[in-house]
Formats: structure tokens, sequence, C-alpha cells
């Protein structure tokens, strides 16, 4: 396993080992010792999975009380992954960090509280995800994806995104109003 702190302090990449044959591949997916030994002390408590169909979007999302850190992979095809700053202390303040993940890439994102995050589905895909804090309905919120100031090049034209998702606010209302 490799990790590599990315421009944007605490957004980390990291890139499995992938044993491969003639039957496909293996890889250790988690081995809390090693993201230990490589500086990543999360204490994830839940795996998530979502399935989506080409072209969906999901965020930009994130939670406060408890805050919430993200270590996301794909299993299955391809997405474009994204997080943005929004500690309003940051010198990276607003903005994002993209990277496509896949079932044949073995890279996964470690996305630390205080960022936004989502993806696109470059093609139908599995998204499987572990967080250190639980879900807190009022200390969830969102921007909007297609926020004309963050200026997100999502990668796909026919964008599936779901009722509470169009309704998030914007960066703008955000930064009147940030919670980290």
């Amino acid at each position: 396993m490799k990790v590599t702190d990315l421009e944007i302090k605490g957004l980390k990449l990291i890139e499995l080992k992938l044993w491969h044959d003639d039957r496909g591949f293996f890889t250790e997916r988690f081995v809390k010792s090693k993201f230990e030994e490589a500086g990543i002390k999360n204490n994830f408590i839940q795996d998530n999975h979502s399935h989506s169909k080409a072209g969906v979007v999901r965020g930009l999302h994130y939670q406060k009380s408890p805050d919430q850190a993200k270590l996301v992979g794909c299993i299955k095809g391809r997405i474009l992954d994204v997080a943005v700053d929004i500690r309003k202390d940051s010198p990276t303040f607003g903005k994002h960090y993209k990277v496509e993940l896949s079932d044949k890439n073995g890279l996964m994102l470690l996305v630390p509280a205080g960022f936004a995050h989502g993806f696109s589905a470059l093609t139908e895909c599995d998204v499987i995800y572990k967080v250190d804090g639980g879900y807190n309905p009022q200390g969830e919120g969102g921007i909007i994806y297609n926020d004309k100031e963050l200026n997100i090049d999502w990668g796909i034209s026919n964008n599936i995104v779901s009722e509470k998702d169009l309704k998030l606010q914007s960066f703008a209302e955000y930064k009147n109003n940030p919670v980290f």
C-alpha cells in the first residue's frame, strides 16, 4: 500500500497493492495496522455501499456533529471522486481535488472531516466507503454539485441528481454560515 499526501492538506490518496493472476486479482482493502503505520488513525465504525447508474452525481455532502471522515473506493466500474475543502480557516478553502477511482486502478481517497464529498458515476458502479462518525440527520449538510464558484467538471453530461441534492445550498451560502 502506498499513501500519498495530496496538495490539499488532509486529503490522502491510497494506492492498494493488487496481486494479479489469470483468475483476476486480490487486494487487501483495509488492514488497520498498515493504515496506522501510514499515519491514518481514523476509528472507522461503519461501511457503506452505494450502487449508481452511469451519469449519476451524488453530493456534495458533509457531516458535522459528529464530524465524519470517509475512506472511499470503487469496487465496480469507474467514478470521478471529488472532495472540496470547506474549512473556513484553511489556505485551500473552496479548492477541490478530483480523482478517478475504479475497480481496476486500486486507488482509494481518504476524505477527512471538513470536506464536502461527492462523485459522478462515469459508468454503472458500486462504491464502498468507511466512515468514522455515525450518521446524524441534524448534522448533515451539503453544497450543490454544479455550483458556479466551485466550477467542478464532473466528467459527464447527463447528470442524474436526487431531488434532495438539487436543493443543497450554494458555496456562497455556505461561506455565509460555515460549519467547519
